[in-house]
């Protein structure tokens, strides 16, 4: 399985769904919280404009995107 990141910010709607659903499919993921995190936020901001922000192996995905996170695992 690819290695996951899950960027976000604290009362992001979509991060909390990101992560209910990363959960649900009882994915292991790392969660990295933009506010503390002033590197991993300019990374994600030259990427992205918004959070959350998911890093599957060496793919991006900006906003929580179910048929994208789902393509890049290969899972259903």
């Amino acid at each position: 399985m690819k290695p996951i990141a899950l960027f976000t910010l604290p009362n992001c709607k979509w991060c909390k769904e990101a992560i209910i659903y990363l959960k649900s499919k009882k994915l292991k993921f790392n969660q990295i919280d933009l506010t503390k995190n002033a590197s991993a936020l300019k990374d994600c901001q030259k990427r992205c404009s918004g959070a959350p922000v998911i890093l599957i192996g060496n793919s991006w995905i900006c906003g929580f995107d179910k048929e994208k996170i789902n393509k890049e695992l290969g899972i259903k």
